[in-house]
């Protein structure tokens, strides 16, 4: 596939970047729910199953942005899913800010997670821009 513009590239590279994100996700969910919860996650109390589950979701996320990835029609729809999924993802680190252990990873997590939906927002708005029609060369 023939990408017509740069901002085609960038948001091929921002997809393929958060569907590295949520494929690394998943699988260390899957593969190691107790290393995530006590590194990544430490919010409430273990729940290994919760966390399991948490990774299909991921996993599924993953697998949409990478279909995204080779297909242009497929941009659009996944970056509004994962959009909608990380602005919401903030709202819920928003409300248990105070709840992690360490303390300093809840606003930490909050601000990342924020930003992330908002660079998300940035390349669902570049995707849905018509594509750069390529300029024609002159001759001299």
């Amino acid at each position: 596939m023939c990408m017509a513009s740069r901002t085609d590239v960038i948001v091929r590279l921002g997809i393929a970047g958060f569907a590295l994100y949520f494929w690394t996700i998943a699988i260390l969910m899957s593969v190691a729910p107790k290393f995530f919860f006590t590194h990544i996650g430490p919010f409430g109390a273990l729940n290994v199953h919760y966390i399991r589950d948490t990774a299909t979701f991921n996993a599924a996320f993953a697998a949409g942005l990478t279909v995204a990835y080779r297909r242009a029609s497929w941009q659009v729809p996944m970056l509004f899913c994962v959009t909608v999924q990380f602005a919401l993802h903030s709202i819920n680190h928003l409300v248990d800010i105070d709840a992690a252990h360490p303390h300093w990873l809840g606003p930490a997590d909050f601000t990342s997670l924020t930003l992330s939906a908002v660079l998300l927002a940035v390349l669902l708005a570049r995707a849905l821009r018509p594509p750069t029609p390529p300029r024609p060369s002159v001759a001299p």
